[in-house]
C-alpha cells in the first residue's frame, strides 16, 4: 500500500488531509447507497403502477377470447329470444344438419344455389312474424346477396322432411334431399344492423333490430345493405360507427358481396 506525503507539510498537517479525504469518500459511499435506496422504491412503485394499468386489459382480452359454441357460426338471437344458427360453409351446413338441427327446429334456405343452412333452435312453434326474421336472415346469408338481389324467397321445412339418404346412395357435402310440402316466405329483403351487447357484436336482420330497438332504445349500430363497398371498407366503416375495432369478428358476420353502411350517428 503506497500513501503520498506532502514534505511541505507537517505530519499533523499531512493525517488532517487523510482525514478530510476519507470523511469525503464515506460521505459519498452513504450518499451512493441512498441513490440507491431510493432507486429501487422508485422502480418497485413503477412496477407495481404498470401493473394496475395492466389489468383492465388483461381482463378485457379474456373476454373477448370467450366463445359460445354457436359463435362458430353466422347467428342471431330472434326478438323472442330465439338462437338462429347458419353454417359458413358447405361442411358447416352438414355440421348444423347433423348435430344443432332437432326435433323443434326448424330448417331455412334461401331459394337460390349457393346458401347458408339455417336452424332457428326450438322455433317450431314460434309466431309466423319470428321465423319471418330467420328468412330474412337465411335470404341474407346466401348467394342473393353476391349477387345484388334485394330480395329473395326463402322457405321453411321440419326435421323429418330434410336427409342425407337417397334411394342411389348419400349425397355430397352440403347437398340435403327435402320432401314434403314447403312453408314459403315471399319476397324477404336482404339488410343487416349490427350493434354491440355487454361486449359481444351482434348481426341481426333489420326486422328482428326494429323490434329490439324498440324496447332496449339501442343507441349505436350500423345498417348494412348491398352496395358497392367492398367487405374490408365496410367493415371499418362499421368498426368506427360501433367503436369496436375486432375487424376480423365483423368480417366474419358479412355475408360475400358488396355493402353500403349506414352509422346511427
Amino acid at each position: 500500500m503506497e500513501i503520498e506525503i506532502d514534505y511541505t507539510k507537517s505530519a499533523q498537517d499531512n493525517a488532517n488531509d487523510y482525514y478530510s479525504r476519507a470523511k469525503k469518500l464515506q460521505q459519498k459511499k452513504e450518499g451512493a447507497k441512498r441513490a440507491v435506496e431510493e432507486l429501487k422504491k422508485r422502480l418497485e412503485k413503477a412496477r407495481e403502477e404498470s401493473e394496475q394499468e395492466e389489468k383492465p386489459e388483461e381482463r378485457k382480452v379474456i373476454r373477448k377470447e370467450e366463445k359460445r359454441w354457436y359463435e362458430k357460426f353466422h347467428w342471431f338471437i330472434a326478438s323472442n329470444g330465439m338462437l338462429v344458427i347458419g353454417g359458413r360453409d358447405a361442411h358447416q351446413n352438414e355440421e348444423v344438419n347433423a348435430k344443432y338441427f332437432d326435433e323443434r327446429d326448424v330448417f331455412f334456405h334461401a331459394n337460390i344455389f349457393g346458401a347458408d343452412v339455417v336452424v332457428m333452435k326450438e322455433g317450431k312453434d314460434a309466431a309466423r312474424d319470428v321465423k319471418e326474421e330467420a328468412a330474412q336472415f337465411a335470404a341474407c346469408h346466401s348467394s342473393a346477396w353476391k349477387e345484388g338481389l334485394h330480395a329473395i324467397d326463402v322457405y321453411a321445412m321440419k326435421r323429418e322432411q330434410v336427409s342425407k339418404s337417397q334411394a342411389k346412395g348419400t349425397l355430397g357435402t352440403g347437398a340435403f334431399l327435402l320432401t314434403g310440402e314447403r312453408d314459403w316466405y315471399r319476397g324477404m329483403s336482404l339488410g343487416l344492423v349490427m350493434f354491440t351487447r355487454e361486449g359481444k357484436l351482434n348481426s341481426v336482420p333489420m326486422a328482428t333490430f326494429y323490434r329490439i330497438n324498440e324496447s332496449e332504445r339501442i343507441p349505436r349500430f350500423a345498417k348494412i345493405e348491398i352496395g358497392k363497398e367492398k367487405k374490408s371498407d365496410a367493415a371499418k366503416k362499421i368498426a368506427k360507427a360501433l367503436e369496436y375495432d375486432d375487424l376480423d369478428t365483423i368480417m366474419q358476420q358479412l355475408p360475400a358481396g358488396s355493402f353500403k353502411v349506414t352509422g346511427s350517428n
